[in-house]
């Protein structure tokens, strides 16, 4: 949505896209769970109810709008989680995506957390425009060579190719969290990450999967005695040694 218009107090908002089908009958799978830019602004993120992330590219400013916000078309989908079941608690992990986050941009790829209750993924989002062609052990077709008619050394050449988006999971962080996962928050050293859940908050080294730290515990010796949960967490966006965090009574 953007600001049109209006003078004064009178602001009016109207929707510039809008994306999707406004169907009635909406399957429960294709309901969206989670939005979320990355840092540019360039790309959007959405997480749905299936487990599925959808990856919408702002298209560039043409000459003729330059004033013009370009709009988001449709980049990359990707299964990002599947249902579970844990048979140790007989209970069934939905993959409802929780959050989405965006790791800040260190090269040309793209780095994103994305969570449902349980499970933490990251994934590497990439584009390829060209392919190698002339390997030493293959023909044309792909096939093996005879290596004894391999008689000359070539270096492979990079032949261009239609854009390929390629979206591949670099790491998965699981088995740290009881309850429900409801946040997940990228520190500015770009080298953690911190996931909360009701009475819970892990911080996590984005190189490492088997091993958390637990930072903030508000579980209670008697969970009868339990007056309070954890509803989201956040680091400060600059200070890499401040986060804040919110409770059910309304409390920071």
């Amino acid at each position: 949505m953007r600001r049109v218009g209006g003078c004064g107090n009178d602001v009016q908002w109207c929707f510039t896209q809008v994306k999707g089908t406004a169907e009635l009958d909406v399957s429960e799978a294709d309901i969206i769970s989670t939005v979320e830019f990355n840092h540019t602004g360039e790309l959007l993120a959405t997480g749905d109810k299936g487990g599925r992330v959808v990856i919408f590219q702002r298209e560039q400013e043409t000459k003729k709008q330059p004033h013009q916000q370009g709009e988001y078309n449709v980049y990359s989908t990707f299964q990002s989680h599947e249902p579970e079941f844990d048979y140790l608690k007989s209970l069934e992990i939905e993959e409802k995506i929780n959050k989405i986050r965006w790791l800040p941009q260190q090269n040309a790829a793209h780095f994103l957390l994305s969570t449902n209750d349980k499970t933490i993924k990251l994934w590497k989002v990439s584009e390829r425009d060209k392919r190698p062609e002339g390997y030493n052990l293959k023909d044309e077709e792909g096939r093996l060579k005879d290596l004894s008619t391999v008689t000359v050394l070539q270096v492979p050449v990079l032949k261009p190719m239609d854009l390929m988006v390629e979206v591949t999971p670099r790491r998965i962080f699981a088995n740290a969290h009881t309850y429900h996962i409801n946040s997940i928050s990228v520190n500015s050293d770009c080298e953690t990450y911190m996931s909360a859940d009701d009475l819970r908050i892990n911080l996590w080294h984005l190189g490492i999967t088997d091993r958390s730290f637990n930072i903030v515990d508000i579980k209670p010796v008697d969970m009868e005695e339990l007056t309070e949960v954890i509803t989201a967490a956040e680091f400060h966006p600059h200070h890499c040694n401040l986060l804040v965090y919110s409770s059910s009574k309304g409390t920071l």
